[in-house]
């Protein structure tokens, strides 16, 4: 029970990554808000894990707005937030449309930016101030991944955002943690697609990590778990890995 009583919201939290950590959070006593623009799916896991939906645009500044507002009309305070939601291009430099670019920034970075300003704002009106954010990278903000250009860029981008956003709120005093979290290849519903289209991509895929198998959601879900509780309590501006090794991986050996 280590959210026990803590207020959390986590954004794209109807599948994948975001579900697996909703519920863990839902496990350690957390009350927390499922935030997805997937109405169905959203309502399907809140109900499951005895939390609440909402529907909410990451790139939506409204949205955001709205978000705080219901949840404290209701409790009054937030604890944590994961800023999760993603989407993906498959597009290298040759091949991306604007369209395309400013749609993927859009989500994966600004949508990030807006969470972290709207949550800051809110924990520091909490009766006790402080909170934890967790804002979720990839390897591919450490490593290039050439057919996806922009979802590189906004992963990197999301190490950038997470520092000084960390250090603005440490030397503020404002006691609100942040940090990014970067999984390796994970076995997700998009992962899956591409296996069932071509079965050859599960040995890639797993080859990927020197561990030899992809990450699942639930691994993910256990760091980001320690990122937001108290036992996390000097952790801030951080950068934490979950990739099985492919980081350290020396591309030749």
């Amino acid at each position: 029970m280590r959210l026990k009583d803590k207020i959390a919201l986590v954004t794209g939290a109807a599948s994948g990554i975001g579900e697996a950590i909703a519920r863990r959070f839902a496990q350690e006593g957390a009350t927390v808000y499922v935030a997805d623009v997937a109405q169905a799916a959203g309502e399907r896991v809140a109900a499951e894990v005895g939390g609440h939906f909402l529907q909410l645009d990451v790139t939506v500044e409204a949205d955001w707005s709205a978000a705080m507002q219901h949840i404290a009309d209701r409790h009054q305070r937030l604890d944590a937030l994961v800023n999760n939601a993603a989407i993906i291009s498959n597009a290298s430099i040759d091949s991306i449309d604007l369209q395309s670019w400013n749609r993927v920034l859009a989500v994966n970075l600004t949508g990030p930016m807006l969470g972290c300003r709207a949550a800051i704002a809110m924990m520091r009106r909490n009766a006790t101030p402080g909170g934890s954010i967790v804002n979720l990278g990839s390897t591919t903000s450490f490593l290039g991944l050439p057919n996806d250009v922009i979802y590189t860029t906004t992963k990197t981008g999301v190490l950038g955002l997470t520092r000084s956003a960390a250090v603005q709120c440490a030397r503020q005093g404002w006691n609100i943690r942040i940090n990014s979290l970067h999984p390796g290849t994970t076995d997700t519903a998009i992962l899956q697609g591409h296996i069932a289209q071509d079965p050859s991509m599960l040995g890639r895929f797993n080859a990927m990590s020197p561990m030899g198998r992809m990450a699942q959601p639930r691994e993910i879900a256990a760091l980001a778990l320690f990122l937001v509780s108290d036992e996390a309590s000097y952790c801030t501006g951080g950068a934490y890995t979950a990739d099985g090794g492919l980081g350290a991986t020396h591309p030749g050996m």
